[in-house]
């Protein structure tokens, strides 16, 4: 079997989503170090914990990395609805989708995360943090399962029962529906 010929760009998304892979497992094995290297460490865990420390990711307002005080919200997949830019499969307009939802239609969009209530039943929230969710969508093409901080009450318009889609999954909520997405390993 003959692997795709990758494009430059192509083979060095590959290469780091692999290396991503390789620190995910070792914070899994509980080893795994962003601080100076423990005495401890072997030559081959020192070698992952620069990897760790040297691999990109694509920071954005509340990806969590500096609102600390607010806890992470676990999403199955989000949505970006804007004037003039639907997703596909919404035949609605902007206006009309967020009539049907029941919100204003204003000229910044709103995003739609997908997640579950306190009770594991599957829940939309409406928020007006566009610009974090299209951050998490950079994130997450590369196989990256990162959340968004909880958002402010000013930030949410509202919450209803059930996912509305269509939406782009995160890794993990691929992996948590078993529904299509990038490879896992």
């Amino acid at each position: 079997m003959t692997t795709p010929e990758l494009s430059d760009l192509d083979y060095l998304r590959e290469i780091e989503r692999l290396a991503y892979r390789v620190t995910v497992e070792a914070s899994n094995e509980d080893w795994l170090a962003f601080e100076p290297d423990p005495k401890s460490a072997t030559p081959l865990q020192r070698s992952v914990n620069a990897l760790a420390r040297a691999l990109r990711s694509y920071h954005f307002d509340g990806d969590g990395c500096v609102e600390e005080d607010r806890p992470l919200v676990r999403l199955v997949g989000a949505t970006v609805l804007k004037p003039g830019v639907m997703p596909a499969g919404v035949d609605d307009d902007y206006e009309q989708a967020c009539a049907r939802i029941g919100v204003e239609a204003r000229p910044e969009g709103w995003a739609l995360w997908n997640t579950w209530d306190d009770g594991g039943l599957q829940v939309t929230m409406v928020v007006s943090a566009v610009e974090t969710t299209q951050g998490l969508f950079e994130n997450w093409s590369r196989g990256r399962a990162l959340d968004p901080v909880t958002p402010l009450p000013s930030q949410v318009a509202l919450v209803r029962r059930g996912w509305i889609g269509p939406m782009t999954f995160s890794p993990r909520g691929v992996s948590r529906t078993g529904r299509g997405g990038q490879p896992l390993s």
